[in-house]
């Protein structure tokens, strides 16, 4: 009976908490958005099943109470522990960004230069967001906004450092955000890494409402001439060109950039098409299964229902809404200055989910005129967006790391 009784105890209904079950709600809500609305698939499922995974029941740790199985993500030596340390060490965001540099095209950047402008303008949103958390932190300390697991920092730094890893949620930059707040406030990564994505994946629903508003119907119906085609070697300078330059200014981003651009330069060389075929496909999808099951699954309701969560989760959609709109607003802005108009919605594009909100201003741009093609127009801020947030992400870990 004893050792009945010792059974029951390791049993998931003996140590399901409330908790465990609104987590799993969400894990299921974020399944369904993803097969069921097609926001974001590749992301959602594992990161949804990753929250069912993280959330089961296991027993209790032995410090209270009871007899840990090793079995935990942030018990030290599990294996979801160790697929985890990928995420906290910071080395699945630059595998990434080296598959998406092969997958990516700059050609409609390098043919319009002055585009660039638009991502630089949509990271407003970081900036703005960093100054709101210090304010926030600052009026009520009481949220847990300030981190410091080594205990080393005083209350400013501390403040600073989880201002910018909420802030650059704003970049729309999954990989980004959870490299930056890796480095700078790790206690908030599970939180952080949800809410960026969850911002990613919702694109098609945050994004159209904001541009419609900041926008007229004559705005929307600007019809903007095909781009002109780069050249061959204007492509293979522009990944060795832009890393110099950007590294340069912001030598905290080289982990991301660094890979991003020396996936583009495998793509564009045109004698390694064997490696960035393997990058832009086996390679990113292998890593994107073990980043987005384990930020999943780095979501125990012991960890991550806690108020600074919830916190988190609004100043995100607040920095993913001011940078949508800072974009659009500063086309409207360049407009003032152009003969050849641009049309204010590709300023949409200019946050970093690649190619989503890019498509995002294409159809809403089809909606007003259907004869009107702004998807390579719009993937110059969108790709621009991805240097910037990864620039912003350097800059601030030189800062402040």
């Amino acid at each position: 009976m004893q050792e009945i009784l010792q059974y029951l105890t390791q049993t998931g209904f003996y140590s399901l908490s409330l908790g465990n079950l609104v987590m799993i709600a969400i894990g299921c809500v974020f399944i369904y958005l993803a097969i069921a609305k097609e926001y974001e698939p590749l992301l959602l499922v594992p990161i949804g099943f990753g929250i069912l995974i993280g959330n089961m029941p296991i027993p209790l740790p032995a410090e209270i109470g009871g007899r840990a199985l090793g079995i935990g993500i942030y018990e030290p030596g599990s294996v979801l522990n160790n697929l985890y340390f990928g995420v906290v060490s910071g080395i699945y965001p630059p595998l990434i960004f080296l598959g998406i540099g092969a997958m990516t095209d700059f050609s409609s950047l390098i043919s319009q230069p002055k585009l660039i402008l638009l991502g630089a303008a949509a990271q407003v949103g970081i900036v703005l967001t960093l100054l709101g958390v210090i304010l926030l932190g600052g009026w009520f300390p009481g949220l847990g906004l300030m981190v410091d697991p080594l205990g080393v920092l005083d209350a400013d730094a501390r403040l600073l450092q989880t201002a910018a890893s909420i802030a650059i949620i704003g970049g729309a930059d999954g990989p980004t955000a959870i490299f930056l707040s890796s480095k700078l406030a790790p206690d908030l990564l599970g939180a952080i890494a949800i809410s960026a994505y969850s911002y990613m994946a919702l694109v098609p629903v945050i994004q159209p409402p904001i541009m419609r508003l900041l926008t007229t119907k004559k705005e929307r119906l600007i019809r903007m001439p095909p781009p002109p085609l780069a050249s061959t070697t204007q492509r293979m300078l522009f990944p060795i060109v832009s890393l110099i330059v950007c590294v340069f200014v912001a030598p905290g981003a080289l982990p991301l950039l660094g890979m991003l651009f020396f996936g583009n330069l495998l793509k564009e060389s045109g004698v390694t098409e064997r490696l960035a075929r393997t990058a832009r496909t086996s390679f990113i999808d292998i890593v994107t299964i073990l980043l987005g099951l384990t930020v999943g699954a780095s979501t125990q309701a012991s960890t991550f229902l806690q108020p600074q969560s919830l916190v988190i989760f609004a100043l995100g959609a607040f920095s993913f809404g001011i940078a949508t709109g800072g974009g659009v607003l500063f086309a409207k802005f360049m407009n003032l200055f152009l003969t050849e108009k641009i049309n204010p919605l590709i300023g949409a594009a200019g946050v970093s989910a690649v190619p989503d909100s890019a498509r995002v201003a294409h159809m809403i741009a089809q909606k007003e005129d259907p004869q009107n093609f702004l998807i390579m127009h719009a993937m110059a801020p969108n790709v621009a967006g991805v240097i910037g947030s990864a620039v912003a992400a350097g800059v601030l870990l030189a800062v402040l790391g």
